[in-house]
C-alpha cells in the first residue's frame, strides 16, 4: 500500500504548480492587474475581506442555503428510493415522471422559482433541493433494486418484521451506493447554488462573484473562487469519511 506521505507530497507539488503557473500568466501576459491579478493580489483582497467579515458573512450564507436544500432532498429522495425500490407498481407509475425531469437543468427552474419564491433564500435552497433530490432518488432506487432477493426469502423464512427487514437488509446493502450519490449531490448542490446566488439572491458566494465583477474588482472575483473551491474540498472531504461506516463493507450484494 502506497504511504501518505508521497500523495502529500504530489499534491502540494501540483498546487504549488499552479500557483507558479498563475504568478507567471499574471507578471507576462501583458493583462492589467485589474483584469487578471496575481496570487499576491488576491491574497491580500482574502485577508481584507476576511477581517472586515464580508467573506465570512457570503460563506456562511452560501453553506446555510447548501444546507437546507441538500437535507430536504436526502431525506425525501432517501426514502422514496427505497420504496421505489421495494414496490413495482410504484416505480411503474412514478418512474416515467422522474426519467422526464431529472434530464431537466435546476437552473432551467430559475426564473419559475423566483416566481413562486420570489427574491432571498427559498429560491437558491429549492433549486439545490432539485439538483441533489434526483440522484439520489435514483441511486437509491436502482440500489435497493440490486439486492439480491435471497436475503428477503432468508428474512422471511426468519419471521422478520418490515422493520427488521429495513434496518438489518436494506440499510446496510444500500449504504455504499448511497454515500457514493450523497458524494455526487453535494458535489452538484455546491455548483448549483453559487449559480442561484448570481440571480436569486442578494448574498453568498455566487453573489459576491456577480456584484465584484459589476465593480470590476476581478481581485475580489478571484477570492470568491479560491474560497468556493476550498469549501468544496472540505465538503467532499466530509463525505469521502462516511465510507469509513462499518456498514459499508457489505459490498455489493446485487445479482447481476
Amino acid at each position: 500500500m502506497e504511504s501518505s506521505k508521497p500523495a502529500f507530497i504530489y499534491t502540494a507539488a501540483a498546487f504549488l504548480g499552479a500557483l507558479a503557473l498563475w504568478e507567471l500568466t499574471a507578471r507576462f501576459s501583458g493583462w492589467s492587474a485589474q483584469i487578471f491579478p496575481g496570487p499576491g493580489a488576491v491574497l491580500a483582497s482574502l485577508i481584507e475581506l476576511t477581517g472586515n467579515g464580508t467573506l465570512i458573512r457570503h460563506s456562511i450564507a452560501s453553506l446555510y442555503r447548501v444546507t437546507a436544500g441538500f437535507y430536504l432532498a436526502m431525506f425525501l429522495g432517501i426514502p422514496l428510493g427505497m420504496c421505489l425500490g421495494r414496490c413495482k407498481p410504484l416505480r411503474l407509475m412514478i418512474n416515467p415522471v422522474i426519467h422526464f425531469l431529472r434530464p431537466i437543468s435546476p437552473l432551467a427552474w430559475i426564473p419559475l422559482s423566483m416566481l413562486w419564491f420570489g427574491i432571498g433564500d427559498l429560491p437558491a435552497i429549492f433549486l439545490i433541493f432539485l439538483s441533489s433530490f434526483f440522484p439520489l432518488l435514483v441511486a437509491t432506487t436502482i440500489a435497493v433494486r440490486s439486492i439480491n432477493p435471497v436475503y428477503f426469502q432468508v428474512a422471511n423464512n426468519f419471521n422478520f418484521s418490515r422493520l427488521e427487514s429495513f434496518t438489518k437488509i436494506m440499510v446496510p446493502a444500500t449504504i455504499p451506493a448511497i454515500v457514493t450519490a450523497l458524494r455526487l449531490s453535494i458535489t452538484i448542490a455546491w455548483l448549483v447554488v453559487v449559480a442561484a446566488e448570481m440571480i436569486a439572491v442578494q448574498s453568498g458566494l455566487g453573489y459576491l462573484i456577480l456584484d465584484s465583477r459589476n465593480a470590476l474588482r476581478m481581485d475580489y472575483v478571484m477570492v470568491g473562487m479560491v474560497v468556493i473551491g476550498v469549501i468544496g474540498l472540505l465538503l467532499d472531504y466530509i463525505m469521502r469519511q462516511l465510507m469509513n461506516i462499518e456498514s459499508a463493507a457489505w459490498g455489493t450484494l446485487g445479482h447481476k
